[in-house]
């Protein structure tokens, strides 16, 4: 996948999750980075517990939904060591 297509699926992926998340947010480059991260996170698990191959193929729904459910995930981890530090 080339670099125009993570950073549109990180910026579509983050996005969705900000929405979905609900709080503070990241900003325009904070929800794209977590796009982009949770891209590489969802795809990750995908491949490792799941057995999909390949699963960021592209701009199309499953690397949307891979992304998507990667960047929720790492939002949650990210809540979740920000409020232990408080």
């Amino acid at each position: 996948m080339g670099i125009l297509s993570w950073i549109i699926i990180g910026l579509i992926a983050g996005w969705l999750a900000g929405e979905v998340m609900r709080g503070s947010g990241f900003g325009i480059v904070g929800d794209i980075i977590v796009g982009i991260v949770g891209a590489l996170l969802g795809g990750f698990i995908a491949t490792a517990l799941f057995n999909v191959p390949d699963p960021l193929t592209g701009i199309n729904i499953t690397t949307l939904i891979v992304a998507f459910l990667g960047s929720v995930l790492l939002i949650a981890i990210l809540r979740a060591v920000r409020g232990a530090r408080v």
